[in-house]
């Protein structure tokens, strides 16, 4: 898509990603000049805060008015949403200059192939980032890394786009973007499963989640700067990384007798842990005893899970 001017921006939807991106471009001085939603008062709250951009009732308007169309949608509408939209007749600008992109992890770029077959080029652009809708995300995305799937000079305006953002381009094969994305669960939704279980575990202790979550909190963060700082072996902490099988052993077995999933969740984690601490330049001389203790437990807990069905 040739264009010797920044290529004009348009959203199909105004959630919490959409705000973001949107208004980080224009402060990168990129025009965005069109917004559209379900909800009309989104596109015009999102549009009002951004000099020249228009909130329209019609994706096509959205179309007929951008360069490079992001579809910021959810992905089971992301192919409806697609399929009504028209690129060969798509006014002035040719077919050619045009571009759809999607900004989701896990659905396939070929969702777009009927933009593409009316030669609009297709691409998608998905931040590793965890929304709040708040302005703090225009501030805390620089330094993410953004995942671009997109071939020849929509891949140059995409990367360019995710710098001016101050983001991090990452890109990888099209057919690996369920794998890729099922992965970034780890470190966003996950983590805050696991935050769940500890608090739900303290509940019975007699604390209730806001105070497990102020004692819990500054720890994950601690957590998150040690790894940056030290690596993932280097910063693992607790009885796997000091070695105590004793203590690690009492832990399964105090887990085990809540009954339910509770043994099996931390019997699956302190396995990672023990691979973790095995990267350790010198491990754990009980590691072995640690381990054995953790498939001891998952091979009752599952005997016992599969008795009871």
């Amino acid at each position: 898509m040739p264009l010797s001017r920044p290529p004009r921006l348009g959203f199909i939807g105004a959630g919490r990603l959409a705000r973001c991106l949107a208004l980080g471009f224009a402060r990168a001085d990129y025009p965005v000049v069109a917004v559209t939603s379900r909800s009309s008062g989104s596109a015009r709250e999102l549009a009002a805060t951004i000099d020249g951009c228009l909130a329209l009732d019609d994706p096509q308007q959205v179309v007929e008015a951008a360069d490079v169309v992001f579809l910021a949608v959810p992905d089971d509408s992301i192919g409806t949403v697609a399929n009504t939209l028209h690129f060969d007749d798509a006014g002035a600008i040719a077919p050619a200059t045009k571009a759809l992109v999607h900004c989701s992890g896990a659905t396939s770029v070929e969702v777009l192939a009927r933009a593409r077959e009316q030669g609009a080029s297709t691409g998608g652009f998905h931040p590793l980032y965890l929304f709040s809708g708040g302005s703090a995300d225009l501030e805390r995305i620089a330094g993410c890394s953004v995942t671009i799937e997109a071939d020849g000079a929509l891949k140059d305006v995409l990367v360019a786009l995710a710098q001016a953002l101050g983001c991090h381009p990452l890109t990888i094969a099209g057919d690996q973007r369920m794998l890729y994305h099922g992965a970034a669960h780890y470190a966003a939704s996950f983590a805050l499963c696991a935050l769940s279980e500890a608090a739900s575990l303290w509940r019975g202790l007699g604390l209730d989640e806001a105070q497990a979550l102020r004692a819990l909190l500054p720890m994950l963060a601690g957590t998150i700067d040690a790894a940056r700082e030290k690596g993932l072996p280097g910063a693992l902490a607790g009885p796997v990384s000091r070695g105590d099988a004793d203590l690690l052993h009492r832990q399964l077995a105090c887990f085990e007798a809540l009954g339910g999933d509770h043994a099996a969740l931390y019997a699956l984690l302190t396995r990672r842990a023990v691979a973790l601490a095995r990267l350790r330049p010198t491990p754990p001389a009980s590691l072995d005893a640690i381990e054995a203790s953790v498939e001891a437990t998952l091979a009752r807990v599952l005997a016992s899970s599969a008795s009871d069905k």
